[in-house]
């Protein structure tokens, strides 16, 4: 049986109207590498002209409909006013509906043992969401590298980036059986303090995190990892992407099975 899969939208303005919309490489990698039925989840829905409240997301049909629930990457970043900080970037860059659905999805999720897997903004908004603070720039901090994408190509931007190493013992060293992997890297922010109840499952050689699990979700024999790099991009062609999304697919599995 194929597990459904909700992944999260991007909420923005394009052409004079608002879309709600995933990146087909994501869709793709949950389809094919976690072997699921995807459906795109909507954050909150207004019409600018109509003179309407917001339509919120009800979260508790959401998670009982779905198998498992992926956060993609996103050019917007979380507001940081969720974790007490100033705005030190284009407020065109937020996604307040994003925010509204996937921060509350994510304790939902954990909460009831719904599998969850987040890459790039949605490793970000898991650890936003279980009380953790995000740098938002990170080259501008002293120790770290620049992190953000090359300029080129897709397949320069997406090419292997730098190596991180994996937790012994961990999740994704245990997936991939080796104890360090090379990575993309297309990303301007990343970790500050890893929230409370999160394992690191990987670093970077500066240091920042670059993955991590959910320790309460896995002490219940489920899934909860998020990884700061992006294993979408040709997810049949990399080892540990592969293992990654495919274990993402088991757990669902197991999920809609146990159900």
């Amino acid at each position: 049986m194929r597990p459904l899969i909700g992944v999260v939208a991007d909420i923005k303005p394009s052409h004079k109207h608002v879309w709600h919309r995933v990146q087909e490489k994501y869709l793709y990698a949950v389809a094919r590498g976690a072997d699921a039925q995807v459906v795109i989840l909507p954050g909150t829905i207004a019409a600018v002209d109509a003179g309407e409240a917001v339509v919120a997301p009800d979260l508790e049909r959401v998670l009982a409909a779905v198998d498992g629930v992926f956060l993609p990457g996103s050019p917007s970043n979380v507001d940081p006013a969720i974790y007490g900080s100033g705005l030190g970037f284009d407020e065109k860059l937020l996604d307040h509906s994003r925010d509204s659905l996937a921060l509350p999805l994510v304790r939902a999720a954990v909460e009831r043992g719904l599998p969850l897997l987040g890459v790039c903004r949605g490793f970000q908004e898991m650890n936003v969401a279980l009380g953790g603070t995000l740098h938002q720039h990170v080259h501008d901090v002293a120790g770290y590298a620049d992190h953000r994408e090359p300029e080129g190509d897709l397949d320069t931007e997406y090419g292997p980036a730098h190596e991180v190493a994996l937790t012994e013992g961990g999740i994704l060293h245990g997936l991939l059986g080796e104890a360090r992997a090379q990575v993309n890297s297309l990303h301007h922010q990343g970790v500050d303090r890893l929230a409370t109840g999160l394992a690191v499952e990987a670093r970077a050689p500066d240091g920042l995190v670059e993955a991590f699990h959910v320790e309460a979700a896995h002490a219940r024999g489920g899934f909860a990892v998020a990884v700061q790099w992006h294993p979408e991009w040709r997810v049949w062609s990399d080892p540990l992407s592969s293992a990654l999304f495919a274990a993402f697919g088991n757990a669902a599995r197991a999920y809609a099975g146990a159900r």
